[in-house]
């Protein structure tokens, strides 16, 4: 039976297609039975990332990447919210300010990719400077393509030094976007989650398809894989990144650091 990693990585020749935001090929009995084995997984991923953290050998940099309202709080709450703080850093990814604009377009990226021991999660990333800017002709595709190389030269040199990369394209589906933007201009209590920008860029749906299979298919690597992952389904959604994390952490095999015999004979007073 195929594993998580590799029932959801894209191929070379991967397409974004409409029905297959509702897949569901993981879930279990029921939504409940989903959900228990989220929170067994997240448990497992949080003990695993604290030897991670103890070793200080390994880092792992999961990138989050999606339409509005695709999930990718909801991914750090629900996978990541067990994980101690100390290992752990969650990086939300916003316009540039004026400071980082008048520099290159990975100078701010580069500054919060994670230290040995860690796991940093970036809600959004570089990923924004050739999906947006494209869509709305910020860049030519000149400018694209170039910078498609240096995220490829980026993603290399960080694999080379010791990150474990994973990339999740959280795929929503047009109509459940639009369910959930509708279900936040009905509760006062979400507002603060919308932005009038939202429903303008959602004008733009094809345009953003177009330019997130471009960019998958361009910087898709072994070394830094991107993975499909089926997001209507906000519990399944979980349960997918859930398991291809763990499966990963599995695999870097993480151990404590040998005992210190030196430590043997001290004493508390």
């Amino acid at each position: 039976m195929a594993g998580a990693c590799e029932r959801f990585r894209v191929g070379k020749n991967y397409k974004i297609k409409e029905g297959d935001a509702s897949a569901k090929p993981l879930s279990g009995e029921n939504k409940a039975t989903d959900k228990a084995r989220v929170d067994e997984m997240a448990q497992q991923i949080a003990e695993l990332q604290e030897v991670l953290y103890a070793q200080r050998s390994r880092k792992i940099l999961i990138v989050l990447q999606g339409m509005d309202t695709s999930g990718k709080d909801g991914t750090v709450r629900g996978v990541f919210g067990r994980v101690d703080p100390l290992g752990v850093i969650s990086v939300p990814f916003k316009a540039p300010t004026e400071p980082e604009k008048s520099r290159d377009f990975l100078w701010r990226v580069h500054q919060r990719v994670p230290a040995l021991g860690e796991l940093v999660i970036f809600n959004r990333s570089h990923y924004e400077d050739v999906l947006i800017t494209r869509v709305h002709d910020w860049i030519d595709d000149a400018e694209c393509q170039r910078r498609y190389a240096h995220i490829r030269d980026f993603e290399r040199m960080l694999s080379e030094t010791g990150t474990t990369i994973i990339k999740c394209f959280l795929h929503i589906s047009n109509k459940e976007q639009k369910a959930r933007l509708e279900e936040r201009i009905a509760d006062p209590d979400k507002h603060w989650k919308l932005q009038p920008d939202d429903l303008k860029e959602r004008t733009f749906w094809d345009a953003y398809r177009k330019q997130y299979e471009q960019a998958i298919l361009a910087t898709d690597a072994d070394h830094a894989p991107w993975y499909a992952i089926p997001a209507d389904s906000k519990t399944h959604r979980n349960l997918a990144i859930a398991s291809i994390v763990l499966e990963t952490l599995r695999a870097l095999k993480p151990a404590f650091p040998p005992p210190r015999p030196e430590y043997a004979d001290l004493k508390v007073e």
